[in-house]
């Protein structure tokens, strides 16, 4: 039971009654139908608010029983904002006597963390540029008009057929990258303006689902490479990840797929299906579940893909009469690729700074620590930078979601510096290297698996 306490007020009643908790009471609330979080030292019951959370209810969930006062701060924008909302929610504090971390967390990394960003606040790496992004959606749809000028010019034979893929390939991943920083709030000061932009691109351009995506996103930002916290890692038995998970199974005697051979038929299912097939069956899974029916919500990517072939709502629609009979089998051709060559740029992409890193249980780490263990970057160079939409700086992303990608480089060498004084791994690598350590990492948990499988 937590301890109580009185304050008075300027008119000289009363105030409300302050409650103090230990951590002990607090880390008892982390159950389904009982959650509690902290932030700043403040209590606050969750748990009926859990499933009106805008990010969903999963990714404040994750945090029951903890302090999420980095996580508070590193999912939003405006948190004198979004505290309106948590003071209904107030139950009380901790306890003087109660460090401001859980489950022995060191204080002093966490102190200076925190001290970093709010360098960078000052620094101004918060405040993204207009031009970047200019320019960066304006590329995208040059890209666009590049495919329909060679549809214009040139009709639709296999030549034209090829170049249009790479073209509307190239379209489609790098909207892909841009949806992703309206969807992290990172381009606009207000949420109001990123959650409009990142529905027409994700909605409009990408033919996917904005609600389906914050909802999975966040969790992965919230918890990286925690098995049941993390969507990302969720396999469904068919891979193996990291080091206890492939013993786990070997010792279970479970076997859905030869593990030993993931290295190989990797290749077969995981970069080709992906987005063509399981992000698919996931966004009309959850727009059916959360009954969202809202346009932008219920067209799947297929069809919206094709849309890009043929209707492209950007250009006048005399561009959409352009040779649509001339060639139509093999227009239609390349629209069914068009996710199939995009999902193995995806997964390239993501897979390169997770799947090689720790995956594992929930270690209850500080912010800090979780990020980096689980993520690592890549190289900088100008082609890494548009080729992985600054997802090559993987690390600061992680660390800092909100952060306009164009200043990653900036903030870089204080995160390095930080990690140094406390020992903490700091992973960077070249873009070819990355790729070869996803297929190493998947056959190295599928020995550990076949090992377990065979003698424990």
């Amino acid at each position: 039971m937590g301890k109580g306490g009185e304050q008075g007020g300027d008119s000289g009643e009363p105030a409300a009654q302050i409650r103090f908790y230990t951590w002990d009471e607090i880390q008892k609330h982390n159950l389904r139908t009982d959650k509690w979080l902290v932030i700043e030292r403040k209590v606050y019951n969750i748990t009926k608010w859990a499933n009106r959370h805008p990010g969903g209810h999963r990714v404040i969930s994750h945090c029951a029983g903890e302090d999420a006062t980095d996580a508070f701060q590193a999912f939003h924008i405006n948190p004198t904002l979004v505290q309106k909302f948590l003071k209904p929610l107030l139950i009380g504090e901790l306890a003087p006597g109660e460090p401001s971390q859980d489950r022995g967390k060191n204080s002093q990394l966490v102190e200076d963390f925190r001290t970093l960003r709010k360098t960078a606040e000052d620094m101004n790496l918060f405040r993204a540029s207009p031009l970047f992004f200019s320019l960066y959606l304006g590329h995208i749809i040059a890209l666009e008009v590049l495919a329909w000028l060679m549809v214009s010019y040139f009709g639709t034979g296999w030549i034209t057929t090829l170049l249009l893929a790479c073209i509307l390939t190239t379209s489609q991943a790098q909207a892909g990258w841009l949806q992703h920083d309206f969807g992290h709030l990172s381009v606009f000061k207000k949420s109001s303006w990123n959650h409009i932009l990142h529905k027409f691109v994700i909605g409009h351009l990408k033919g996917a689902s904005a609600n389906w995506w914050n909802h999975r996103h966040f969790q992965h930002h919230a918890k990286p490479n925690i098995f049941q916290k993390d969507p990302d890692v969720n396999m469904l038995h068919i891979f193996v990840l990291g080091d206890t998970q492939p013993v786990e199974y070997g010792k279970k005697k479970l076997k859905y797929l030869p593990y030993n051979h993931q290295h190989e038929y990797f290749f077969l299912i995981f970069p080709p299906l992906l987005i063509p097939v399981y992000f698919q069956i996931q966004i009309i899974s959850t727009m059916i579940k959360r009954r969202f029916w809202a346009v932008s919500e219920t067209f799947p990517p297929s069809l919206w893909t094709k849309k890009l072939t043929t209707t492209n709502p950007l250009f006048p629609r005399f561009l959409i009469k352009l040779k649509v009979q001339e060639g139509k089998k093999s227009k239609i051709a390349n629209s069914d690729h068009l996710l199939f060559l995009e999902s193995h740029w995806f997964v390239w992409v993501t897979q390169m700074n997770h799947i090689p890193m720790e995956i594992d249980s929930e270690k209850h780490r500080d912010w800090l620590s979780s990020q980096m263990a689980a993520t690592c970057n890549i190289e900088q160079s100008f082609f890494n930078d548009w080729f992985t939409g600054h997802l090559n700086f993987q690390i600061e992303h992680h660390l800092f979601p909100t952060m306009p990608r164009h200043n990653f480089w900036k903030v870089k060498p204080l995160v390095k510096s930080l990690c140094a004084k406390y020992g903490v791994q700091y992973e960077e690598k070249p873009l070819g290297k990355a790729f070869v350590d996803i297929v190493g990492s998947l056959k190295k948990s599928g020995a550990l698996w076949l090992d377990a499988y065979l003698h424990k």
